[in-house]
Formats: C-alpha cells, structure tokens, sequence
C-alpha cells in the first residue's frame, strides 16, 4: 500500500448551492473531481477539514463519495472519517470501507483532548474496521500536539498506511520520521517540498483545488530528480498558498473556486463566505 501514499492527494472542497437551504451542489462537485483527475493528481480526499466535514451530515457524506468515486478513474479516493467520538469515528469508518474508499482520513479527536491511552484505543477501534487507515495529526484544530514517539506509535497501529503531518513544523517532521516507516504526507502546502527533501512521501493539499496541475509539477520535478524545478514550481504556488491561509480554511479556497467559475463561494456556518483573491494569482488557470 505504501507506493499509494505519495504525490498529491486533494483535500477537496464540497461545492454548496447559494440558497437557505446550502445543499450540496453535485454537479459543480462532480465537475470539481473530474477537473482534479485531468490534473493528474494522485488521490482526492473527500470531507476533510476543507471539505467542511463539522457540517456534513450522514446522507450528504455518503453522496460525495459515491460522485468522487464514480468520477476517479482510478485516482485513490480517501474519506475524511474522523471525530472526536470513537463510535461516531467507527461507524463512518465502516460505511467508507462499504462504499468503496481506498481508505480513511482520521483526524485525531479534537475538544476533549484524550490522554495516550485514549488515543491508542481510537485508532484501535477504528484500524479494527479494515479500512486503511491515514493518521492525520493537526494540532492547530486538535489543541494537542504530540510527541513524535507517541505519533509514531499511533502509526504502527496494524491498519495505519500513512500520516498527515500538519504541524507546519519541517524539524517536527523530520523527528517523526526517525521513528516511523509509515509515509508521511505533509497536510500544509507550505512545507511539503521541504519535506519530501527529507523523506516525506507527498501532500494532502488545499492549494491543489485550484491549481491541479502546478501543484503535480512540483511532485513530477522532485519524482525526476530536478530539485531546482520542483523548487521553482513550488516558488511560483506559494504566493497562492500564502493568500489561501490568509484567514481560516477553506474560506479563501471556496472564494478563489468561484473566481474560477467552479462553484459558488458559499460556506456553511459557523464559516461565512470570503472575499475573491488578487486576479493575478489566478493568472492561466481555468
């Protein structure tokens, strides 16, 4: 499984209709995948952090991932299927392994800040579906940071494929993957080419929503071995990236899909709609 777990995976955004009612707008969300398979990425994830996951209810998670898997084409489809409650984690973990996702994003449980002990029994009961498992590790929405010894024991959990670093954090990083031979993808497009300099495996990426194929270029540089090209890619993203982490994600992404015509800006609440970005940033894409 590991070869799976390289390259950019997107965390996709959810398209919602600008009504009262903010469902979801499938067609603008089957359009949303498709564009990301031409891209070329390697994997989509479906009801991240950027998808608005806290919002999304049984149904509508089910939807999302029958259209993403339907439009894939043989990309790897990963669903988000964390929370902070084990039975709720183990139940959509479950329903991600029926419907058919090559694996599950499992954020670590947020609010109630478990002790080691906790932490190790979640991933437990969730790696005990048989879904593949991608640890994802952000402490700016957990409020725990973890020790690298400690991660890297949650990823030597039998079921565990990957991790999800998002620390922003490259030595953290580096410390982490001293103890672990899980690959690890790092979960901020700020740092994922200095990762992979040291060993990370790819990224899950927000800024591949709007830029498919520039984001694939920094991984098909450093794949052929031409350093100075994928830092020259990355270089040319990161004005991009600094403006989609402006405020809290995935506000400004929405804001710049609809710039492009891709789907309207609307967020669900407690999220509000942001403002569109500077025009050149969205310079040649389309």
């Amino acid at each position: 499984m590991s070869a799976v777990w390289e390259g950019v995976h997107t965390a996709i955004a959810t398209p919602f209709r600008p009504t009262p009612a903010q469902e979801i707008d499938e067609p603008a969300f089957r359009a949303l995948v498709a564009r990301q398979v031409r891209g070329g990425v390697q994997g989509i994830v479906v009801a991240g952090t950027t998808g608005e996951s806290p919002t999304l209810d049984g149904p509508e998670r089910d939807t999302l991932l029958r259209i993403a898997l339907e439009e894939a084409n043989g990309t790897v489809v990963t669903m988000g299927v964390g929370t902070n409650d084990t039975r709720s984690t183990v139940a959509n973990t479950a329903r991600a392994r029926e419907l058919g996702a090559a694996a599950g994003l499992l954020v670590l449980p947020y609010y109630n800040k478990p002790t080691p002990d906790g932490l190790r029994a979640h991933v437990r009961a969730a790696a005990a579906v048989g879904l593949p498992l991608v640890v994802y590790h952000v402490p700016g929405r957990t409020a725990q940071r973890l020790a690298p010894e400690l991660l890297a024991e949650l990823c030597a959990i039998d079921g565990v494929v990957g991790c999800k670093e998002a620390t922003g954090d490259v030595q953290y990083g580096q410390d982490l993957m001293l103890l672990t031979d899980t690959p690890v993808l790092s979960g901020d497009d700020f740092t994922w080419l200095p990762l992979l300099s040291v060993g990370g495996t790819g990224v899950i990426s927000v800024v591949s929503n709007i830029a498919p194929a520039r984001t694939v270029a920094v991984w098909k540089a450093w794949q052929a071995g031409d350093a100075a090209a994928a830092a020259a890619h990355h270089r040319a993203l990161y004005p991009l990236v600094r403006w989609l982490f402006h405020t809290t994600s995935p506000v400004p992404c929405k804001a710049a899909l609809a710039s492009l015509g891709l789907c309207a800006p609307t967020c669900r609440l407690p999220l509000t709609d942001g403002q569109a970005p500077p025009l050149e940033l969205l310079a040649g894409l389309s």
